[in-house]
């Protein structure tokens, strides 16, 4: 098979500096490299213009974000529902996720409280395992849980 490793996940973002504040201070990020870029990707980008992007990094994950400067970016910046086609969230394990609530607001983001769900006795060592949305300045959903096990390990 000629897959070899995953590489990154692209993000559509309005403001590059602050996005990267977002994922660097919230999330743990920090910045590899800032390329601009435009008529030599057109092809694959599926856009004639011009766009900067900025690939982070955190473990071995990689975002890249992308803020298009022509044509602008467009779009909800409204949290997409769940059921839509398409990605729906990244997904992040943590210590405690009401350490998030302050950081995520700071930085832009939003936390949406109502989607804290509690599950008693669920985790692996028979805590609770708690996970809850926040969404960054573009609305782009993330889900934070602990309390459960690091999948890495499978």
């Amino acid at each position: 098979m000629a897959l070899e490793t995953f590489s990154h996940v692209g993000l559509c973002v309005s403001e590059l500096d602050r996005s990267t504040a977002f994922y660097r201070d919230v999330l743990g990020f920090r910045e590899l490299f800032t390329m601009d870029l435009g008529p030599e990707v057109a092809a694959t980008m599926e856009i004639d213009g011009r766009f900067r992007s900025r690939m982070l990094a955190r473990g071995d994950l990689r975002v890249e974000l992308l803020q298009w400067l022509d044509p602008l970016p467009e779009g909800e910046t409204s949290r997409r529902p769940m059921n839509r086609l398409g990605m729906t969230h990244l997904c992040f394990r943590v210590e405690d996720i009401d350490d998030l609530y302050e950081l995520a607001e700071r930085a832009g983001g939003t936390v949406h409280h109502d989607t804290l769900s509690v599950i008693e006795g669920a985790g692996p060592d028979g805590g609770p395992v708690k996970t809850v949305y926040l969404t960054d300045p573009d609305g782009i959903r993330i889900e934070c849980m602990s309390g459960t096990p690091d999948l890495a390990g499978l």
